[in-house]
């Protein structure tokens, strides 16, 4: 991993001091060199975490007579074999590394075709000088992020926003419109951001641009989706998509472990993060490092008794890490490193993982991703059950939420306020149900703190993206809709900011192309039929996942928030959100913020998520007053 950034402008001027400054903000994604070109228009730098080749591939990278310059955030796991086709058409290579067969390609191809040929995960800059243009490139689903502000004719760009205010051009202004999207999603929607005319590139798509030109942008990539006719749908037996979902496994892990420096797995004790420590376990001739976090708490939050089957299981070198109240007060640290407030509390297990995960490996793979390509989360079969709860007569719906409405959170095995959570929605359909039970404010929160301003620019962006896949199963759909969403803004940011907040390199390979492609063409009853989900995918893995982690329901890498605000850290959030000068009450109703408060005080209601959305939104605005 990396950090890049890079001004270009038809009179570009002596910016080189505020390339300078950019690299210096991003030097804890890069932090073992650093460097830049300066072209006649354009100037990209790049902060380099050395993983391959790390003797000959610090930047700059070029081709052979410097009239192509490229700076990569991320690896391009098919370089090899590109390298192989470029060196038999006649280029001639000076390093070892991925990053330059990009800088080649890029004499040959247009952008669209350029990125079409990587395989990984990235964001690269090229400045062609011959050309006199820009290419960005960002993956296939946006693990690597990337973002720009125009300044007149020109474009500055870079890993993070707050490299772009390295440019004392770049106004710094916070874009209130966003708020009312931050307290439905717990993000900002791409491409939009918390600041005016900051945006990002988005997934799949390439940006090019000639100095004093508008920039043009591309897609050159979408998600895959069955349509109503299930062409290409692929007919087989869960026993034979298990075998290939687990050859396409193995495949993905292999490519992951290209690596001139040590590397390990984060292990949380699910499925998808114990099946690729089994799978490397597998592959390498010595004891994979596995590192887990967990709490002492009561709750359930904790995972290491489960980590620990399957480190044992497979012998693995295994470190623990317990997390105390106390983490909280990294917020200010994970404000900054997001540039935005965030509302996904279990950032901070993240970044304290990180943290111990770096002190001994450079790289690390993890599970993400699984739960997206084979439907790992009780809402997608909430979703599925919704289209028939809509069907009842509303008496009997009305009859289903009352009874429900007087069963203990504690009954049930712990699930009633999940059901009580879908009875209160599902007559809505979707995506709005799906979407309210995903949201870290209820909508009628929401409404209270905006007290009747209603922006839904993000709510209307959202349902236009579920229409977008019209015709095509209700599940896959809402696979859809989570990977264009929730794993785009939520997981990949988090897993992106925390890791590289420590110069640590994080691999997902659940979320290798190919092996989603798969996915999307399984028949939907093989990865969910009513409440059993991950059907395949449990398959696949028999042999190499601990039954117990097999059969144990899903688990979210949560956080104790509730207690913690009600106990712990009482008051801490009184001294902050609850301040009568808290920042957050000149944008949202003092009286809801205090009600929250309160509520969750008492004990009446869990608003933990809740709180935690507008703490980190309150700290966001005071660090832009600084």
């Amino acid at each position: 991993m990396c950090g890049i950034c890079g001004i270009v402008s038809p009179e570009l001027g002596d910016v080189r001091p505020i390339v300078d400054r950019q690299l210096e903000l991003l030097d804890h994604r890069g932090p073992d060199s650093r460097g830049s070109f300066v072209g006649s228009r354009g100037v990209i730098g790049q902060n380099r975490l050395a993983i391959i080749d790390l003797v000959r591939g610090d930047p700059p990278i070029t081709n052979e007579d410097r009239s192509v310059a490229v700076v990569l955030n991320g690896e391009i796991y098919n370089f090899r074999q590109l390298r192989l086709q470029l060196e038999r058409a006649g280029h001639r290579f000076r390093s070892q590394g991925d990053t330059e067969v990009i800088a080649h390609l890029a004499e040959e191809l247009e952008p669209v075709e350029l990125c079409r040929r990587l395989d990984g995960m990235f964001v690269f800059a090229v400045w062609d000088e011959r050309r006199g243009r820009l290419v960005v490139g960002r993956d296939r689903l946006g693990k690597k992020p990337l973002f720009y502000s125009q300044a007149g004719e020109g474009l500055i760009f870079a890993s993070e926003i707050k490299a772009l205010f390295a440019d004392p051009s770049v106004p710094r202004r916070v874009d209130a419109a966003a708020i009312p999207a931050y307290l439905t999603f717990g993000y900002v929607p791409t491409p939009r951001t918390f600041f005016e005319g900051v945006r990002s590139v988005p997934p799949g798509h390439v940006l090019s641009l000639r100095p004093g030109d508008e920039p043009v942008i591309e897609r050159y990539w979408s998600p895959p989706l069955t349509g109503s006719d299930g062409e290409g749908r692929l007919q087989l037996s869960i026993s034979e998509a298990a075998g290939r979902v687990r050859a396409h496994l193995e495949d993905a892990v292999r490519r992951r472990l290209i690596s001139d420096v040590p590397l390990g797995a984060f292990l949380s004790g699910g499925i998808d993060s114990s099946t690729v420590v089994g799978i490397m376990a597998q592959q390498i001739d010595r004891p994979v490092q596995t590192f887990t976090i967990g709490f002492e708490d009561r709750e359930g939050y904790d995972e290491r008794p489960y980590a620990r089957m399957a480190a044992d299981r497979h012998g693995t070198d295994h470190h623990e890490f317990v997390v105390h109240p106390n983490a909280v007060d990294l917020v200010e640290s994970l404000v900054w490193h997001h540039d935005q407030p965030f509302g996904d509390s279990s950032a901070v297990p993240t970044f304290l993982l990180s943290e111990m995960t770096r002190g001994e490996v450079t790289v690390a793979l993890c599970g993400d991703g699984g739960d997206e390509l084979f439907a790992g989360y009780e809402r997608f079969a909430a979703g599925l059950a919704a289209r028939r709860y809509s069907a009842l007569p509303a008496p009997v719906q009305g009859a289903l939420r009352g009874a429900l409405g007087l069963l203990p959170t504690t009954a049930l095995r712990g699930r009633a306020g999940s059901l009580q959570r879908f009875a209160q929605v599902a007559d809505r359909g979707l995506p709005d149900a799906y979407r309210s039970w995903i949201s870290c404010v209820q909508d009628a929160e929401r409404d209270a703190l905006l007290d009747g301003r209603r922006d839904d620019w993000a709510l209307e962006d959202y349902r236009d993206t579920w229409r977008g896949s019209q015709g095509a199963h209700t599940l896959d759909r809402l696979l859809d809709l989570n990977l264009r969403t929730y794993l785009l803004d939520d997981l990949l940011v988090k897993a992106d900011r925390m890791s590289m907040a420590h110069g640590l390199e994080l691999r997902s390979p659940f979320l290798d192309v190919e092996l989603l492609e798969l996915a999307a063409h399984l028949p939907p009853r093989l990865k969910a039929r009513g409440p059993s989900l991950k059907r395949v995918l449990r398959a696949a893995v028999v042999d190499i996942v601990p039954r117990a982690i097999l059969r144990r329901p899903k688990r979210g890498f949560g956080v104790p928030l509730d207690r913690w605000f009600r106990e712990d850290l009482r008051r801490y959030m009184a001294s902050s959100v609850g301040a009568p000068g808290a920042r957050i009450k000149q944008h949202l109703a003092p009286e809801a913020v205090d009600h929250l408060l309160a509520e969750h005080d008492s004990g009446r209601s869990n608003n933990g998520y809740a709180l935690w959305a507008l703490l980190t939104l309150e700290v966001f605005l005071r660090q832009q007053d600084a």
